[in-house]
């Protein structure tokens, strides 16, 4: 029996996509190039973005806005971390924030010392974290703990 593309185990409308980004540059990352165990440093922790990571962000945020893909993201789950959550408001977050009583920011000025504008919470998918989605659970304890 031959298949044509298109067939398989569910219908395309009741599919989803799964797209994953893994966080632009962080401080950690240029520390851990140079020394590996520098990652187990209990100040990245919660690195930020670099200036490079969040040239990274503009750069595929222009993609993701220039292929259209933007209308499609039905949900961003990012991990409660900071320079995951700078990538994912950066990048699928929405357009310039301006104050308005109704609408509140996904990401205020400057946020982890960013140099950043704030970024709107309208027109963009929602945004949440989930504890899980973090690369290493705890490899931090025994830093924390001693």
């Amino acid at each position: 029996m031959e298949t044509g593309a298109g067939i398989g185990l569910y219908p395309l409308h009741r599919c989803k996509n799964i797209y994953l980004v893994r966080h632009a540059q962080g401080i950690h990352n240029v520390d851990g190039d140079k020394n590996y165990k520098a990652y187990m440093s209990h100040d990245y922790f919660d690195a930020e973005l670099t200036q490079l990571g969040w040239q990274q962000v503009d750069n595929l945020r222009k993609h993701v806005r220039s292929s259209g893909l933007h209308k499609k993201i039905e949900l961003v789950i990012s991990s409660p971390l900071m320079r995951t959550m700078q990538t994912a408001v950066g990048v699928f977050g929405g357009d310039g924030y301006t104050d308005m009583s109704d609408v509140l920011p996904l990401m205020v000025a400057n946020a982890g010392n960013s140099n950043r504008a704030a970024i709107s919470s309208s027109n963009c998918p929602p945004i949440i974290t989930e504890e899980s989605c973090r690369e290493h659970l705890v490899c931090h304890f025994s830093l924390l703990h001693t």
